[in-house]
């Protein structure tokens, strides 16, 4: 264990010293022996510690077009680092066995070794991805700096649900983000994902202003489908973070919690013709 940065104690009675993490927008305040919504953060004895620090359920050397990533080293790869644990809670999860089982299998690891591995294959980088890399912040940020010094790129997969503060202190590290802007809509995150949209699109907007930005929408059928969803999706990205900013839109497979049917192609098809209309470079994934 590690501890953790960005909370602070609360003494409570009886209850003892809880710990109020201030890491994301849930800001959970959790007693003693207990994790956060995330499952990856512990109150131990009143402090707050990072139970995956180095902890890696995931290593590959990826093309950067998985992440994905269009518009940034197109054609190279990327060594690619994920541990477990989330803080949404999306039933149609793709990796929820990394994401949603605390006890998925995990592997030791250390920022010197990632960054040795990143030069022994050639990769250009590091891409901190596959589950949700915000709450393995502590790891990514020693990572990252380490990285950078050594002349590699750093690229967070994010589901953007991050507060402020860390986002200021980890975004001069990092050359390019892809954010999963999973619906226009608060009522979906709130619904389906546990989370909330503002915090979500405040991240884009700050990180447009800082490093390279794709976006990622999960088209699930009947769920954020319709001509209306594509049109306020694309039109909020170009107002707030630019007409240049790429957009992928991803179909949906039944996976997890969640047996709706695949997402037609020809959805997909009718999103990128609408959402082309406002945005230069939209394109389709898992098809």
């Amino acid at each position: 264990m590690k501890e953790a940065l960005y909370w602070d104690s609360e003494v409570s009675g009886s209850a003892g010293v809880r710990a109020h993490c201030r890491l994301c927008p849930h800001e959970c305040t959790i007693m003693n022996g207990l994790t956060g919504i995330c499952g990856v953060r512990r109150n131990v004895d009143g402090k707050l510690y990072s139970l995956i620090y180095g902890e890696a359920a995931s290593v590959a050397l990826d093309p950067i077009e998985k992440k994905p990533l269009y518009h940034y080293h197109p054609g190279e790869y990327i060594l690619s680092l994920g541990t477990k644990g989330c803080n949404f809670k999306c039933p149609f999860c793709q990796n929820w066995t990394i994401s949603q089982d605390a006890g998925a299998h995990t592997e030791k690891i250390t920022p010197a070794w990632a960054v040795a591995k990143a030069k022994e294959h050639k990769s250009f980088g590091i891409a901190y991805t596959y589950n949700e890399p915000f709450i393995w912040y502590e790891f990514v940020l020693d990572t990252a700096k380490l990285a950078k010094k050594a002349g590699l790129e750093n690229v967070l997969v994010t589901n953007g649900y991050v507060n402020p503060a860390p986002l200021k202190e980890m975004l001069p590290l990092i050359g390019a983000m892809n954010v999963d802007l999973k619906s226009i809509d608060d009522g979906y995150y709130r619904k389906y994902c546990k989370g909330s949209l503002a915090p979500v699109l405040s991240t884009i907007k700050t990180a447009a202003k800082s490093c390279h930005v794709e976006i990622t929408n999960l088209v699930v059928t009947g769920l954020n489908d319709t001509d209306e969803d594509f049109r306020k999706l694309s039109d909020w990205i170009c107002d707030n973070a630019g007409p240049d900013t790429p957009l992928h839109f991803s179909r949906y497979f039944p996976c997890y919690e969640m047996d709706l049917p695949a997402t037609p192609k020809e959805t997909l098809e009718r999103a990128q013709a609408i959402a082309g209309k406002r945005l230069k470079y939209v394109h389709l994934g898992n098809v």
